[in-house]
């Protein structure tokens, strides 16, 4: 068991797929995180074992080198497809209730922005360490944030704004949302904000990369 526990960790860290993936180089032609998950499962490998054993400290692995700069965003989601091709494996077990999950966390990308690589990096490091994550998109309206958090009363929210011209559509929808969710937590990031921006606005945190918002979600 714990041959495919390490086998799988290490196939996330590096961004090992599946067997046909070329990447990384001295990995070419071995399984990789979609084959191994399968196999640990036919071999009795728990489900939740996998989760908590390989995916989750991969990806934290993963997510504490982006954040000492060690790793980059194309290596980071390399590590991200490779844990969500071992993700497909075990989502029969969330539904049957096998696995329990930490948590909901709905994400965005303001009104008015158009980018999706930061929030799609933070969707899969927190879907990686045991999360479920409702991704709204990008251009996502207060309306549509609201509805989200309304279907999921204790959901985290975050939203994530690239553009400077977006700050002030992320101010007006966290405004709008805290009026009427005073206690929801939110979490906000992107290039231009900072800490005293999220303060401002009346956000909980400003996660100035994924890993940051991993771990205030798991604390």
């Amino acid at each position: 068991m714990d041959n495919y526990i390490e086998k799988i960790s290490i196939c996330i860290q590096k961004g090992k797929i599946n067997m046909d993936s070329p990447y990384p180089p001295d990995m070419k032609g071995l399984p990789g995180a979609d084959e191994l998950t399968g196999e640990a499962l036919k071999n009795g490998v728990k489900a939740n074992e996998i989760l908590t054993g390989a995916m989750i400290p991969a990806m934290g692995i993963v997510g504490e080198l982006f954040k000492d700069k060690k790793l980059f965003v194309p290596q980071v989601l390399m590590s991200a497809k490779a844990m969500n091709s071992a993700l497909v494996h075990l989502k029969p077990y969330f539904t049957s209730g096998e696995i329990k999950r930490r948590g909901t966390f709905i994400i965005g990308t303001v009104a008015g922005d158009l980018h999706d690589i930061g929030k799609n990096l933070v969707s899969m490091m927190i879907e990686g360490s045991g999360w479920d994550v409702i991704d709204l998109g990008v251009d996502v309206k207060s309306e549509q944030f609201l509805e989200a958090v309304k279907s999921n009363p204790n959901a985290v929210l975050g939203m994530s704004a690239l553009l400077t011209t977006t700050m002030e559509s992320m101010e007006k929808s966290v405004r709008h949302i805290r009026d009427l969710y005073p206690n929801l937590r939110i979490l906000v990031g992107g290039a231009p904000l900072n800490s005293e921006f999220a303060s401002r606005i009346g956000a909980n945190l400003y996660a100035p990369n994924p890993q940051v918002a991993v771990e205030y979600l798991n604390s």
